[in-house]
C-alpha cells in the first residue's frame, strides 16, 4: 500500500470495547431477574479540539455502561459510534448521521430486544447533541414500551459534585472537566499533550443551533479541561453508577410510579423532575 503515515502505536484502536457474552450468558442473566434490561451506550465520532480523540464520547459511554453492567444483571450492547454531531462540522473528522436515521436505528435495536424477549432498554448518551434520542424515549414510552435516556443532568450534577468537578454544567459543554476526567480515569493513553492549557470559556451559547460551535470556540473546547484528574474520573462513574439504581427499578416496577431514592440521612425520597441548565 503506497504512502506512509505517522499514526503512533500510543494512539491506535481502542480494544476492549465490545461485549465478550455468549448466548449462554445472556440467557442465564435473564433467567434470574423478573425483566430483563438492555443498556445502549450511545456515542458519536465528533471533534473533542486537539488532544482527545474523536471517539471521546462514545469512550464516555462505554465506560459508564461497563460500570452499570458489572454491578446490575443488563444486557450489554455494544455502541453506537456515530451520531448527530452536525454542530460539529466545521472541524475534519467529525461524521454525522441524521437525526430521522439515529431515531430509526435505536427503534430497529428496541424492537429486536423485545423479539428476543428483552423488555426494557436504557441508552446510555454520551454525546449532549443527540437531542432526537429524548423524543425515541417519549414516544416509546407512550406506547407502553419500557425505554429510558440515561444520565438525566441531575445525574450528572449528583456526580459532579461528588466528584469534586469543579466547572458548572453550563460551562463545561465539550472536551472540559469532565470528559478529560472520564478519560484520564479509563484511558489516559489517549490524552494528547495540551489538555492543560486548553480551557475556553463561552457561557452564553444561544445561537448555537443556528450558527454551530465554531460560532464559540477556535479550539473546538468548551469548557475547563486543565482541571480533569483520574481521581475525579473515578468518583464520576461511582456515582453515576449508584444513581443508575432507579432506573433499574422503574424498568422493573409493576407500576409507573417514581421510584424512591436516599437521602443523605438513608430516607427514601422520591426522584425529582427539575431539569438543569446544561
Amino acid at each position: 500500500m503506497g504512502g506512509s503515515h505517522n499514526r503512533s502505536a500510543a494512539y491506535g484502536p481502542v480494544h476492549g470495547l465490545l461485549p465478550a457474552d455468549t448466548t449462554e450468558d445472556v440467557r442465564n442473566r435473564g433467567a434470574g431477574v423478573s425483566r430483563q434490561i438492555a443498556v445502549l451506550p450511545v456515542g458519536s465520532f465528533e471533534q473533542h479540539g486537539p488532544f482527545l480523540p474523536l471517539a471521546t464520547d462514545t469512550l464516555v459511554a462505554c465506560a459508564i455502561a461497563r460500570e452499570i453492567a458489572d454491578a446490575y444483571p443488563v444486557h450489554l450492547l455494544p455502541p453506537v459510534t456515530i451520531s448527530c454531531s452536525h454542530e460539529h462540522a466545521a472541524w475534519p473528522g467529525t461524521v454525522s448521521l441524521s437525526s430521522l436515521t439515529l431515531h430509526a436505528v435505536v427503534r430497529d435495536i428496541a424492537d429486536s430486544l423485545r423479539r428476543s424477549g428483552v423488555e426494557a432498554l436504557v441508552l446510555v448518551n454520551g454525546h449532549g447533541g443527540n437531542y432526537v434520542l429524548g423524543n425515541v424515549v417519549q414516544e416509546s414510552s407512550a406506547r407502553g414500551e419500557r425505554m429510558a435516556l440515561f444520565p438525566a443532568p441531575e445525574d450528572w450534577e449528583t456526580a459532579r459534585v461528588r466528584a469534586g468537578v469543579v466547572t458548572s454544567l453550563l460551562t463545561d459543554m465539550h472536551a472540559g472537566e469532565i470528559e478529560t476526567s472520564v478519560l484520564l480515569h479509563t484511558h489516559p493513553e489517549l490524552l494528547r499533550a495540551g489538555y492543560e492549557t486548553s480551557d475556553h470559556v463561552a457561557d452564553d451559547r444561544r445561537h448555537l443551533l443556528t450558527a454551530g460551535m465554531s460560532a464559540y470556540t477556535d479550539s473546538g473546547v468548551i469548557g475547563r479541561p486543565s482541571l480533569g484528574s483520574p481521581e475525579k474520573g473515578k468518583e464520576l462513574l461511582t456515582s453515576l453508577t449508584e444513581s443508575f439504581g432507579a432506573y433499574v427499578s422503574l424498568l422493573t416496577s409493576t407500576d409507573s410510579r417514581q421510584p424512591e431514592e436516599p437521602d443523605s440521612s438513608g430516607s427514601p425520597v422520591a426522584r425529582g423532575s427539575g431539569m438543569s441548565d446544561a
